[in-house]
């Protein structure tokens, strides 16, 4: 997965929650959009002045921020700890351990770090779950987690996975299955999929919790603008492209490279190649 562009409210606001909060560095800033990232760009925040926050229709459920290691994830406990940062939630899915909160404009972001894949590749389905985290466990990673530094999230941070708000479960994984060639990893009933290419446990997650039927947001919402999805080469994103045109949608040429395309909840996706 690549870079998420967001749309924002007040980009000054959300440029020092994704900075201070989440760990991110600014690697470029120019008429109302910014870029950031760890040692290269995970996420596009792009001001849109006024914007209200999403609920309740499609779009992105969280952005998730895959750390390099367990004391890394250990490490930004801390720091959520002494700085009183506000979480919804910390779990433990048995392939990872997973902490989650919300910026300034109700976007969901999840930063986590991956169990061995030995215990559970070939077998996501039977034991995803989750579980609270052991707090004293994982911060037994470190030292003395109340003088533990935290300089931002580390190099090697990427996009994990990308969990989606969809209008309808078994229609998403008929696209991203069906069509994009994802591997289906893991069902809830018609609630919620997990799809992944080469195995991992989960690169697009899809859900209905909050959106069974709900449209995509309406103009003037901070939302999701795309999802990038990185191919291995040129010829396969001509591949999928030609696999997208084929259900009568023609990926549309994006001005920074790639193409755009959506998904039967109009997520749109950026889907590129490495140049």
């Amino acid at each position: 997965m690549g870079p998420v562009e967001l749309s924002v409210a007040d980009l000054g606001r959300s440029l020092g929650y994704w900075q201070d909060t989440v760990g991110l560095r600014l690697l470029e800033r120019e008429n109302g959009t910014a870029s950031l990232g760890a040692d290269s760009e995970l996420v596009v925040l792009v001001e849109e002045p006024g914007a209200r926050p999403d609920i309740g229709h499609t779009g992105l459920y969280h952005v998730a921020l895959l750390v390099p290691d367990r004391p890394s994830l250990a490490r930004w406990l801390a720091h959520a700890s002494r700085d009183g940062v506000q979480l919804t939630g910390l779990s433990d899915h048995a392939v990872s351990e997973a902490i989650y909160l919300r910026d300034p404009d109700h976007h969901g972001i999840e930063i986590y770090a991956d169990r061995p894949r030995a215990l559970w590749e070939g077998q996501v389905g039977q034991v995803m779950t989750t579980l609270p985290i052991d707090v004293d466990d994982l911060l037994g990673e470190l030292d003395d987690p109340a003088v533990e530094p935290f300089d931002g999230l580390p190099n090697g941070t990427d996009v994990g996975h990308v969990h989606l708000r969809v209008a309808d479960v078994p229609a998403a994984v008929d696209f991203y299955n069906g069509v994009l060639g994802f591997d289906v990893t893991a069902l809830a009933g018609p609630a919620a999929a997990f799809l992944s290419a080469g195995g991992y446990h989960h690169h697009v997650g899809a859900n209905v919790w909050e959106s069974r039927g709900a449209s995509p947001a309406p103009p003037g919402t901070a939302t999701l603008r795309r999802a990038t999805i990185v191919l291995p080469d040129a010829a396969e994103l001509d591949r999928v492209a030609g696999r997208v045109a084929g259900t009568g949608q023609e990926p549309q040429p994006h001005e920074g490279g790639g193409l755009l395309v959506r998904d039967p909840s109009q997520n749109a996706l950026l889907l590129t190649a490495p140049s």
